[in-house]
């Protein structure tokens, strides 16, 4: 375990070095101000606006939706910072040589990765607590009101990153930074685009576009995730009668949750075993 936590606090200091962090930071507190200053003047437009909603719960439900909105941009941000992050420190430190300094210290290689792994999780914990939290503030600041059951939709939120993180991980210890960096992408584009056709297979009534999106989801759950998230962040008459574009008009099952957990645990021993076995 010192092992692993030891990998753990090199790979952050790592990503501090490289200023990843700083980047990403300053970015996220750009994006920040600007959701911050287009919340303000849209809120402004709804108190004074004749033609606008006269109602509270009315005045609540666009809230909610810019909110929403917000958290969909974290959300992608989050995808780009678990696909990108740990995209070459393996890949890379292969193809230079640099990883013999390690596995040939008193460390199992399965320690490498997973203080790998570990340390870049603490990372984007620690960002989504940061963006989320921020979005979550300046709407309520602004406008008092705040999603329901926030709390289960980060945890997914969390749950998609750890996901697409995993596998970024484990494609690493096989595959070039590029094509690791295509593999993941083209993985999580995968996942969306077919959770839309099962999206749009719902309100067609097409059983065939929704089995395809249900079978890419279970290939690759991310997607899915999301919009569990999106649906347990939305009061019920907003949910229920799809007011907006994150309102899934077919709502995954929580058994996802459970497969999207496996589907990490399964990908993380694959990598494990991927490391051990290659020939460095």
């Amino acid at each position: 375990m010192n092992g692993i936590l030891t990998i753990s606090q090199l790979t952050i200091h790592e990503a501090l070095r490289k200023r990843v962090l700083l980047a990403a930071l300053l970015l996220g507190l750009a994006f920040l101000v600007v959701f911050g200053v287009g919340f303000y003047f849209m809120n402004r437009e709804v108190l004074t606006t004749p033609r606008g909603p006269q109602t509270q719960v009315q005045r609540g439900l666009i809230y909610i939706f810019l909110t929403m909105a917000g958290l969909y941009a974290v959300n992608f941000l989050m995808v780009m910072m678990a696909a990108l992050l740990p995209v070459d420190t393996l890949s890379g430190e292969i193809r230079s040589g640099a990883i013999q300094s390690l596995v040939t210290k008193p460390l199992r290689r399965s320690e490498v990765v997973l203080g790998k792994w570990l340390g870049f999780w603490v990372i984007l914990a620690g960002y989504l607590l940061l963006m989320a939290g921020g979005v979550l503030a300046i709407a309520y600041l602004i406008s008092s009101v705040i999603p329901p059951d926030v709390w289960v939709g980060l945890g997914l939120m969390l749950l998609e990153a750890t996901l697409l993180l995993t596998l970024s991980i484990a494609g690493g210890t096989r595959l070039s930074t590029l094509a690791n960096g295509v593999m993941v992408f083209g993985l999580f584009g995968l996942a969306f685009i077919g959770g839309w056709i099962e999206q749009i297979g719902m309100l067609f009534q097409n059983e065939t576009a929704r089995t395809v999106g249900i079978i890419t989801s279970l290939l690759v759950p991310s997607e899915a995730l999301w919009q569990l998230a999106a649906y347990n962040m939305q009061p019920t008459l907003m949910r229920d009668m799809a007011l907006t574009p994150f309102s899934p008009a077919s709502v995954p099952s929580n058994w996802m949750i459970v497969w999207a957990v496996g589907y990490t645990l399964l990908i993380l021993l694959l990598g494990l075993w991927s490391f051990r076995t290659r020939d460095l």
